[in-house]
């Protein structure tokens, strides 16, 4: 795979919480304390009650492909053809990621198919999370 450290990213203090749960290996989301909803991206208040009384909590990692794209060209240095998707996560948010350990192909794809967590250490420093098809052989 190429070298992919240029997309690592610079954590604010909105995002650090998550990036460094990422690096634990932990899904971390932001969870309102007034309304309780979990929501992504991180940002200084809730998007539902606008209450900045907010909490980091660990995610289960587990969700259901929401939709997706195959590219199937390079697009800033990930070789295509690779799968861009948006995970519905188990708690309610929706992420943006890569789906991987699935062929790039839409036969072997379908939006609510059941996916779980992965990281990619990036850098030493940073972690990636994607998703992977849950597999039904356990």
């Amino acid at each position: 795979m190429a070298d992919l450290k240029h997309l690592a990213p610079t954590p604010t203090p909105e995002t650090k919480p998550f990036w460094e749960g990422a690096k634990r290996h932990e899904l971390m989301l932001p969870r309102c304390k007034s309304c309780g909803k979990h929501h992504f991206y991180p940002r200084s208040d809730c998007p539902f009650c606008w209450s900045n009384d907010l909490e980091w909590v660990k995610a289960s990692g587990k969700g259901k492909l929401h939709t997706f794209s195959i590219p199937q060209r390079p697009i800033m240095g990930i070789p295509g053809p690779f799968i861009a998707a948006i995970v519905e996560l188990e708690e309610g948010p929706r992420i943006a990621t890569n789906l991987i350990g699935v062929d790039p192909d839409p036969k072997n794809l379908r939006c609510d198919m059941e996916v779980e967590v992965v990281f990619d250490d990036l850098t030493d420093t940073v972690s990636l999370p994607k998703f992977r098809p849950v597999s039904k052989s356990a």
